[in-house]
């Protein structure tokens, strides 16, 4: 089963959710679904961070299972972790990470849909 996890509540979920719970089971290989995408809003980008232990682990996890870090593009700008790189052709504004860990993006919602579709997730989780 393939599953994306969408990071949009505040509080401790990124660290006691994503950091104790899911990333272990993931660096073990045991997770038990193939996890193929992680979308983040709010303060859960700042996960994302450049030199961010967290970050780091989860990049290193996505790299070697190839698996989409997304930053909401306007959660990020705010934070300081993307810039405004240009409008493309349908006149949506696009956004490069910034002080990020190596293999994140940043999009909104048409271009999550657009990553996922492309593997066929099976479920949406939203913690």
């Amino acid at each position: 089963m393939k599953v994306a996890y969408v990071f949009a509540t505040a509080g401790q979920t990124i660290d006691y959710v994503l950091g104790d719970m899911i990333l272990p089971q993931l660096e073990a290989e045991a997770h038990g679904a193939d996890v193929v995408g992680m979308f983040f809003f709010h303060d859960n980008t700042y996960a994302l961070r450049e030199d961010d232990p967290l970050g780091q682990r989860l990049a290193d996890v996505a790299d070697e299972r190839d698996i989409l870090l997304m930053l909401c593009d306007q959660c990020a700008t705010r934070r300081g972790l993307a810039e405004f790189d240009r409008t493309d052709e349908h006149g949506r504004d696009r956004y490069e990470p910034t002080n990020t860990v190596e293999g994140a993006t940043v999009g909104c919602f048409p271009d999550l849909y657009a990553a996922l579709g492309e593997v066929g997730v099976d479920h949406v989780i939203t913690l």
